[in-house]
């Protein structure tokens, strides 16, 4: 068997859907418990392109459509983060010792009614937009250095 370590990354997309007052739009997600706020994001299908994964993931989980958002950026790479140790073989069937990531932003143009979490499945209980540093202190302390990277990368979209 494997080590965590030498395990792969799961290939992954994530928005930053910026909404009114440059706030962010985050979910509840619908399987923890506790705060666990994140923006949307996702698995990347094989043979798809990260733009076209993060349009699928943000209809997915929002409700939505590609023609109701702006790209404004993606980040210039891939951010890393590896699962605690005792997510590693929970998560994913134990293939993956954590994501990389691709992280868009998209400016919403839409109004607050289009939004729709109820999935199928639905990954978010409830949502809201947020500053960066209310979103910061209600994410899982493990995607923390991703969404610093993130905010560093959209900050002028966002502040």
């Amino acid at each position: 068997m494997m080590t965590p370590s030498e395990l792969p990354y799961r290939p992954c997309v994530g928005v930053a859907l910026i909404g009114p007052g440059r706030r962010l739009f985050a979910g509840q997600r619908i399987d923890n418990p506790g705060p666990a706020w994140q923006m949307p994001q996702g698995g990347v299908d094989k043979g798809e392109a990260p733009r076209d994964a993060a349009l699928r993931e943000l209809f997915e989980e929002t409700g939505v459509r590609p023609d109701r958002v702006e790209i404004l950026r993606e980040t210039p790479g891939w951010i890393d983060y590896d699962l605690p140790p005792e997510l590693v073989g929970k998560l994913w069937k134990g293939r993956y010792r954590g994501q990389t990531q691709k992280w868009f932003a998209m400016r919403f143009l839409g109004d607050d009614a289009e939004i729709d979490i109820s999935g199928p499945p639905p990954e978010f209980s409830r949502w809201a937009w947020m500053d960066r540093g209310a979103l910061a202190e209600s994410i899982v302390p493990f995607k923390r250095d991703v969404y610093r990277a993130v905010f560093e990368a959209f900050g002028d979209l966002i502040d």
